[in-house]
């Protein structure tokens, strides 16, 4: 454990000390303070250090979080909020029958007020399981007064973040006023709000090139960043060399749109070329570890692309996909998965995956987060390290990433606010919030009557 504290504040007073904990700071150098203390000012982080040095702060409020472990909030970097609605439907389907048959005639047949309660229940289960800050692609419903229903939605539970402007060719709108909408709906909650709107073209696969183009001019022109999917199938790469005659990643590269601004989920499917210019761009790239497995797509070059300089970061990829928003869960698959397929123990192991889901995931996000240091915001997560699968107790960081599991978060805390504690949310009816999205979900799959798809034999 380090010994030295990162700050001794000269101001004596706080709003917040969480102390007694074993203080797992995720920064560069990977400092643990056990006991440790985290003090908070407004929305900052004030001070943290051993519990001893920082106890005599004058605190507004003091959270005993002795067999507690303090870490930086967790961070989706990959979403689909409304598909709560159908958690877990069409199970056991192959991803290219899934996503036309069924995701995408729900997507666009979902009401308003359906989505609104789906992306609620869902930040509702993120703020619950630890989870801070959410990048969401959203496409079911992509007029103005929808997307930001779902950008209040998220804030109302307390979480951070930004909502993705679905754009694409299976979006109901002329590529020019897709564009006109995604300008509108940025400047309903610009660059510096607490959920912003980004525009987000559907996939680098299956969107023509100059729009594109044009929706990454349009994200910089907003100076906000720009999200989509790409390389997520097998033969997704071929698709586009046979259309355009040269690969995805290497055109996003000619065409100058990658870089920091650019957050891509999943590209699972690259060439050596591809991983170096995604990694000498510093792009972001969402690994999504549940969705991968559970639909069988594949397993990304983590190790060449973390070699290689890119940013990445954990996301959950939607419910339908992975049933739980579950961090701690993409958590150890993130590391599992990557064993798998190395047949290598070393290849990952604990201590990333958890930099992924936190410091990884806000530098993805572009967040002034992910890591427990004075003037950092305040986006915190307090675990519980007691339990039978707590004892005999691993070593901080492996009983985060491998023993903990959602149902041991105690506290989750956005900006120097308290959103989750004592077993419930503090700014929303959890039980409301249960009634309306089951209901409307009900409502919804009956009138579309659309197929379940799930084989009982397996």
């Amino acid at each position: 454990m380090d010994n030295k504290q990162d700050v001794l504040p000269q101001d004596q007073s706080c709003d917040i000390l969480l102390t007694g904990g074993a203080v797992l700071t995720m920064d560069a150098e990977a400092k643990i303070f056990e006991p440790g203390a985290v003090a908070i000012k407004g929305d900052r982080v004030f001070a943290v250090g051993e519990a001893a040095q920082l106890n005599h702060l004058s605190a507004k409020r003091v959270i005993d979080c002795s067999n507690s472990a303090i870490i930086p909030g967790f961070v989706s970097a990959h979403d689909h909020l409304f598909q709560n609605a159908a958690r877990g439907l069409g199970e056991g389907v192959d991803f290219r029958v899934w996503l036309p048959d069924f995701m995408m005639p729900l997507a666009a047949s979902m009401t308003r007020d359906e989505v609104r309660a789906a992306v609620t229940m869902a930040a509702v289960e993120q703020a619950r399981s630890g989870t801070t800050a959410v990048l969401d692609h959203h496409y079911a419903g992509t007029d103005v007064e929808t997307t930001a229903a779902v950008a209040d939605a998220v804030e109302s539970v307390g979480l951070r973040g930004a909502i993705g402007q679905g754009m694409g060719r299976e979006q109901p709108y002329p590529k020019k006023e897709q564009l006109a909408i995604a300008a509108a709906a940025i400047d309903s909650r610009p660059a510096g709000s607490k959920v912003a709107i980004w525009p987000t073209p559907g996939d680098i696969i299956y969107n023509d090139q100059d729009f594109v183009v044009s929706a990454v001019e349009l994200a910089r022109s907003k100076n906000v960043g720009w999200h989509t999917h790409c390389s997520q199938y097998k033969t997704d790469p071929d698709v586009y060399l046979a259309e355009h005659g040269i690969r995805p990643v290497v055109w996003l590269g000619e065409a100058g749109l990658l870089g920091p601004d650019a957050h891509i989920a999943h590209m699972i499917f690259l060439n050596d070329a591809e991983v170096a210019l995604t990694g000498e761009s510093k792009t972001g790239v969402a690994y999504c570890p549940v969705s991968h497995g559970v639909f069988g797509l594949g397993t990304i070059r983590l190790k060449d692309l973390v070699n290689a300089g890119a940013s990445i970061g954990l996301g959950y990829d939607g419910a339908v996909a992975g049933f739980r928003n579950d961090m701690f869960e993409q958590i150890k698959l993130a590391v599992i998965i990557q064993r798998l397929e190395t047949m290598d123990p070393t290849e990952s192991g604990p201590q990333q995956a958890l930099e992924f889901a936190t410091r990884g995931g806000a530098e993805f996000l572009g967040i002034d987060a992910g890591v427990l240091r004075p003037g950092m915001l305040a986006d915190i997560t307090i675990i519980s390290l007691e339990g039978v699968h707590m004892t005999p107790r691993p070593a901080p960081i492996q009983a985060v990433a491998f023993s903990a599991m959602s149902t041991d978060v105690k506290v989750t805390i956005v900006g120097g606010e308290i959103i989750f504690e004592e077993g419930s949310c503090t700014k929303v009816d959890e039980e409301n919030v249960m009634e309306e999205a089951q209901g409307r979900a009900n409502d919804l799959i009956k009138r579309l009557n659309l197929p379940v798809h799930i084989n009982p034999s397996r």
